[in-house]
């Protein structure tokens, strides 16, 4: 697949089959990850990969983090709400946690190390999409949350920077509009010339 082409048609894909995932085809993706820019060579991703019941603590701690913040988490409702938070961990049969991992490198920059941490998640999503799959970037409050980190074992400054959920696609291709890049470009020809 051209490289453009799969900029430009790779969507998320939320809704995937329940279908396993080869392990060759999971550390291709792995290793397109591991390509992706990063200054000073730090290299400073660290990738779970979940499978099976081996997503089952992904659910529990989504639904730890949600009960935090209820009033009265053992109420009916919020029971079913819970365990509806639990199941998301199964919306796909692989799910790879990706984290930022910090070198000690004092050259290095926080913002580039998880700059790098990015490019490598597009990396993967971009592969993903090469290699006929359907993938997701999920992210949002729980991602960052402690527990989070707890569950992955992860230090001080690494975090996890998002959960990429990946499985044989279930809904039809979207098609998708971007604004024209002109719109968010200034060219730059000396000194005092932008336009």
């Amino acid at each position: 697949m051209d490289v453009f082409e799969a900029i430009k048609n790779r969507r998320s894909i939320g809704r995937v089959k329940p279908d396993p995932i080869d392990k060759e085809t999971i550390t291709k993706l792995l290793e397109a990850a591991t390509w992706a820019p990063n200054h000073y060579n730090t290299e400073p991703w660290k990738f779970f990969v979940l499978t099976e019941d081996g997503r089952r603590p992904l659910g529990r701690t989504l639904a730890e983090i949600t009960k935090e913040a209820m009033e009265d988490p053992s109420s009916e409702e919020n029971e079913k709400k819970l365990k509806k938070l639990e199941d998301k961990a199964f919306r796909a049969p692989v799910i790879i946690t990706v984290a930022v991992t910090p070198s000690d490198n004092p050259k290095a920059e926080h913002i580039e190390e998880v700059g790098a941490v990015n490019a490598a998640i597009q990396n993967m999503l971009l592969a993903a999409h090469a290699l006929g799959l359907g993938s997701i970037w999920r992210t949002g409050k729980a991602c960052y949350h402690p527990k989070m980190k707890e569950l992955f074992g992860l230090a001080d400054k690494e975090e996890v920077l998002g959960f990429i959920y990946l499985g044989y696609p279930d809904i039809p291709q979207r098609q998708s509009k971007r604004t024209p890049f002109g719109e968010k470009t200034v060219w730059v020809h000396s000194d005092r010339s932008y336009c």
